[in-house]
C-alpha cells in the first residue's frame, strides 16, 4: 500500500520542488550510488551540490561524471513521468542514451553496449 502513495508524493515533491523531501534525497542518493558503482569520483556530497545548486567544488573532477550526474537527475525524472507503463527495451534504451548524451562514451565507437545473453 506505501508504494501507491509513494509515487504522488514523489511526482508532488518534484512539481513543487520541495527541499529536504524524500524525492531530493532519492535524487542525490540514487545518483551517487549509482554513479559510484560506474566508476565515478564524486562524493555525496559534490553531488549533492550539482543537484541543489548546479555547481560543484574539487580538484580533478572528471567533466563526464559531471554530465552523467546530471542526466542520471533528468532520467529520475523520466522514470517518475513514465511511472505505470509498460518497460520496453525501447524505453530502456533511450534511458542509457540520456544517461550518457554529452559524454566522451556518447561519441566513442569503442562505447559499444553488448548485450547480455
Amino acid at each position: 500500500m506505501a508504494k501507491r502513495r509513494l509515487i504522488p508524493t514523489l511526482q508532488r515533491e518534484k512539481e513543487f520542488k520541495t527541499k529536504n523531501s524524500i524525492y531530493h534525497k532519492l535524487q542525490v542518493d540514487f545518483a551517487y550510488n549509482t554513479n559510484h558503482m560506474e566508476g565515478s569520483r564524486l562524493s555525496e556530497e559534490q553531488t549533492a551540490s550539482i543537484y541543489d545548486t548546479r555547481t560543484i567544488d574539487g580538484n580533478g573532477v572528471k567533466i563526464d561524471d559531471i554530465i552523467e550526474t546530471t542526466n542520471h537527475f533528468r532520467c529520475f525524472d523520466i522514470v517518475l513521468e513514465h511511472y505505470g507503463e509498460s518497460l520496453t527495451e525501447d524505453f530502456i534504451k533511450m534511458l542509457h542514451k540520456q544517461l550518457k548524451s554529452g559524454t566522451y562514451s556518447s561519441h566513442s565507437p569503442d562505447a559499444v553496449i553488448t548485450p547480455v545473453l
